[in-house]
């Protein structure tokens, strides 16, 4: 029966010998297979990641399109109010103008009969003020070389000692409002005489 027994462990042993073994290299192929399930899932999350980061570029390049979008639409609307403001204080101004005028008018008569126009010189003061505040300027004509987009001329005059279209009267007083000319000076220009003998 010893013998029996002795015959009957050494299987056993050489079993339990080779299950380590076979154990053993399962193992070494879940690793092998691990590794190449790992392998490609870097491989498909690099992927992934590149493709995130063009989608990242072009979300900022439409971010960067629309942002400057925004700030030229921003600007076209404030210089298109500004313009409509001052389109406006230009009409009213223009208007004001003509009754300016009318009091310069008024103020020369009561000179002329010496009469005494203080009073009147503190309004044409006040009116004075109230465009320089608004941004109106008369424009400079009397000696000046004739401009058309300042001055308009209504009447020529000959005269030898001058060159052509010097500005030798100022009729009506033009303005300036807002870098644009509201009304144009009205003058009067010189013309030397051309004598073909």
């Amino acid at each position: 029966m010893s013998n029996k027994n002795n015959s009957e462990e050494v299987p056993v042993e050489v079993v339990s010998e080779e299950v380590p073994v076979e154990v053993v290299s399962e193992d070494t192929i879940e690793t092998n297979d691990f590794s190449k399930k790992s392998e490609q899932t870097v491989e498909e999350l690099l992927k992934l990641l590149d493709l995130e980061k063009e989608k990242v570029f072009q979300f900022e390049e439409k971010l960067k399109h629309v942002l400057a979008d925004f700030q030229n639409l921003s600007k076209k609307t404030k210089s298109d109010i500004e313009h409509g403001v001052n389109s406006k204080i230009n009409e009213f101004m223009l208007d004001f103008i003509k009754v300016y005028d009318d009091f310069i008018r008024a103020k020369d008569v009561l000179s002329e009969s010496k009469i005494n126009a203080d009073g009147l010189n503190s309004i044409l003061k006040n009116m004075e003020s109230l465009m320089q505040k608004y941004d109106v300027t008369s424009i400079e004509a009397l000696g000046e070389i004739f401009n058309p987009n300042f001055h308009e001329a209504i009447s020529i005059v000959s005269d030898p000692a001058l060159d052509d279209n010097t500005i030798i009267k100022e009729i009506r007083k033009g303005y300036i409002s807002h870098q644009s000319i509201i009304r144009p000076t009205l003058v009067e220009i010189s013309k030397k005489d051309d004598d073909k003998k």
